[in-house]
């Protein structure tokens, strides 16, 4: 049984949980649970149906995302939050562990996204067609061989801050898709021993540090249906904390 939910938020008209790695927001092909079907557990109400209360999905996070995900308790505010997404009035604020250094210590990228032409899975900025698509950052820490990024998409489509990211030269540190291994077989995630120059462990005995997607969905802020402006945060799980911290004490510039 997985553990419970952190809840964030929970009132009449809103729950906003904090999202783990590894979970899909959503059911799908494959899925074996989703977090839509933890939190309906979790809070004891239905999330199929047309009678509320019951948990109905706003937006989603990729499923090796982690961080604060929304979910409306009826259809009025399913509406009003959904109008919000569609219409890029929600502010949201993620934090991405990147390979590289940006050029700068902020910026702007500006680019039509739409699926990549030769990969279905993936997607791709396109000189052509594509859906526009605005993205802000900002540098938060240079490390040797990575920067933590905070990030501020303004639009939001699939695959958003990883595809534009990628785009400027400084992809996720760990993103399958996007920033695959270099050799064939070698295995994701960051270890201890790339970066700390006594680590002496076994490396076929070593575990990352942390082995998803580096992004962690941090803040958002949108209009309540009651309370109007409101702003959640999620706090950084266990995995990224460790690599920040570890980067702080052996990788720093």
């Amino acid at each position: 049984m997985r553990d419970a939910l952190t809840i964030l938020l929970n009132d009449d008209d809103i729950v906003a949980v904090e999202k783990p790695a590894g979970l899909a927001t959503i059911p799908g092909r494959g899925e074996t649970d989703s977090l839509l079907e933890s939190v309906a557990r979790q809070l004891g109400i239905p999330h199929k149906g047309e009678a509320d209360p019951r948990v109905r999905v706003v937006h989603r996070l990729d499923k090796d995302t982690s961080g604060v995900v929304l979910f409306a308790k009826n259809i009025t505010t399913q509406r009003h939050l959904s109008h919000q997404f569609q219409n890029n009035q929600v502010e949201k604020e993620y934090l991405a562990l990147v390979a590289g250094h940006p050029a700068a210590d902020e910026g702007e990228i500006d680019a039509a996204i739409g699926p990549h032409p030769n990969a279905k899975t993936r997607m791709a900025v396109l000189k052509h067609g594509g859906r526009p698509a605005l993205t802000h950052w900002k540098l938060e820490k240079r490390f040797r061989e990575m920067s933590l990024l905070r990030v501020f998409p303004k639009t939001g489509k699939t695959h958003q801050i990883r595809v534009h990211l990628k785009h400027i030269g400084v992809p996720l540190a760990i993103d399958p898709l996007y920033n695959p291994p270099r050799k064939p077989g070698e295995p994701m995630g960051i270890l201890l021993s790339r970066f700390k120059r006594d680590y002496r462990a076994a490396k076929e005995n070593e575990r990352p540090l942390i082995a998803r997607l580096t992004l962690h969905a941090d803040r958002i802020t949108f209009d309540h249906p009651v309370k109007r402006k409101t702003t959640i945060e999620a706090p950084l799980p266990k995995d990224f904390r460790a690599v920040l911290n570890q980067l702080e004490r052996h990788a720093r510039r």
